[in-house]
């Protein structure tokens, strides 16, 4: 079977990339097809991939501003040639899925999100407070994209989609069926340790407006209980400015036995946003410890009420402060937590896609 890869961008490491390293290792012999690929940006292993990039690649300063270039992805990918292929297999969040394949080749779409800020643009313009003129114009400009993405999407053969929130999205925005194939989660690299946990709760993810990490640290304040946060980003100096001195903050910190340590030792993972599917809540099951996660997004399927962690239901402080005041370690089985972690293996993906591949061509 000749396979071909196809991935929107390049040019920064996140969920997207971690899924596209495990396609590699299932088809090494297939090349990428991306907008642009900046090789200092991404990891040195990446550098032996065949990656093929389209006209965008020598657009100025794509690699740090490639938002600005949003009109440009439809006729980018529309451009590349992929004839004489079996199966084109597409890592798609943005616009990948809209690639063209001649009659007789598979287009299976594995499907992170329908294109978010095509098809919910409120919540983004409200967390980036984009002004009024800028808003107007875009809107213009997304009217048009979502005309082609819908159409885009009418051409892939088969949809994959990364949890329940997200197959619910391209049943909405693409009237699409699709099945359920939960992203690769390291669980190897994550592993109780059998002690008691310590008095400390924790999060770790990005320091940025969608992630809510405000939640935990409002929430956290006002009970006065430890909190560890592990990350970066913009939001950092303001998170905390609002943070009392019993929340914590590590900076990032890369996989390693420290890191390892806070998942094994947290009293709870607090996941407070709605994400598409969320790796994290899995590490730290993985690491034998329960979650206290939003009741949405992919925590629906990743955390199990009562078993493995438990939900607050309104994305308030306050709801979050309530469900950690109910919240007892004790009544959680670090091995339950482990074998709940062990169903998003990087084995599971790969041998769900591939009979999923085997069924469809």
């Amino acid at each position: 079977m000749k396979a071909a890869l196809v991935h929107d961008w390049l040019n920064q490491m996140g969920g997207a990339e971690n899924v596209l390293e495990r396609l590699v290792e299932l088809f090494p012999e297939a090349p990428i097809y991306t907008s642009m690929y900046g090789p200092d940006l991404m990891p040195p292993d990446y550098r032996s991939w065949d990656i093929r990039t389209s006209f965008m690649q020598h657009l100025p300063g794509v690699m740090s501003h490639h938002q600005a270039y949003m009109p440009l992805y439809p006729p980018a990918f529309r451009s590349f040639d992929l004839r004489g292929y079996d199966l084109v297999l597409s890592n798609k969040s943005g616009f990948c899925h809209g690639v063209r394949t001649e009659p007789g080749t598979v287009h299976i779409c594995y499907c992170l999100t329908p294109t978010r800020f095509l098809w919910m643009y409120d919540s983004y313009r409200q967390r980036e407070n984009i002004r009024p003129l800028a808003d107007a114009t875009m809107r213009r400009l997304l009217s048009l994209l979502r005309r082609w993405d819908y159409a885009a999407a009418q051409r892939v053969h088969h949809f994959i989609a990364i949890s329940t929130a997200v197959q619910e999205r391209i049943r909405r925005f693409y009237g699409r069926g699709s099945a359920i194939i939960h992203p690769p989660v390291d669980t190897e690299r994550y592993t109780p340790s059998g002690e008691p946990p310590g008095d400390y709760f924790l999060v770790v993810g990005r320091l940025i407006p969608y992630k809510r990490l405000d939640l935990a640290v409002r929430a956290f304040t006002q009970l006065g209980l430890p909190l560890v946060v592990v990350g970066d980003g913009r939001d950092g100096a303001k998170l905390e400015a609002m943070a009392g001195s019993n929340v914590i903050f590590r900076g990032r910190l890369a996989y390693g036995q420290e890191l390892l340590s806070l998942h094994r030792r947290c009293r709870a993972f607090i996941f407070p946003g709605l994400e598409d599917f969320g790796i994290a809540p899995v590490e730290a099951q993985a690491a034998g410890r329960p979650v206290i996660a939003y009741a949405g997004g992919g925590a629906l399927d990743t955390v199990q009420e009562g078993i493995t962690g438990t939900f607050f239901r309104e994305q308030t402080p306050e709801a979050l402060a309530a469900a950690v005041r109910a919240f007892d370690p004790a009544d959680y089985d670090p091995v339950a937590c482990r074998a709940s972690a062990e169903r998003f293996s990087v084995e599971e993906f790969k041998r769900k896609l591939l009979a999923f591949i085997e069924e469809k061509r």
